[in-house]
């Protein structure tokens, strides 16, 4: 059973990837391509999750966790340079 959830959220994961990529390319504006941004490391978080699950390492949740508090700080600079033009004040 577990592996029949696996590969759904799989799926669901890499659909949802494949969707931030088309917006990040298509976006119309720069907001939409930070949120996209911000979208592609969540899943990719979740893929790792994910991966860890299947695979049974623990050292991939310690990853997940460096790469999400990564990719938080990076999309609060890069929105505070959009908005602002500057990150450090």
């Amino acid at each position: 059973m577990i592996q029949i959830a696996l590969v759904f959220a799989y799926v669901c994961i890499g659909l949802s990837l494949i969707l931030a990529m088309w917006r990040l390319w298509k976006g119309p504006n720069v907001i939409d391509r930070v949120l996209a941004l911000d979208t592609l490391v969540v899943n990719g978080i979740g893929m790792i999750v994910v991966f860890g699950i299947s695979t049974g390492v623990e050292t991939y949740f310690e990853s997940a966790l460096i790469i999400a508090m990564l990719g938080f700080v990076s999309t609060v600079a890069y929105a505070r340079f959009v908005l602002r033009g500057n990150i450090i004040e």
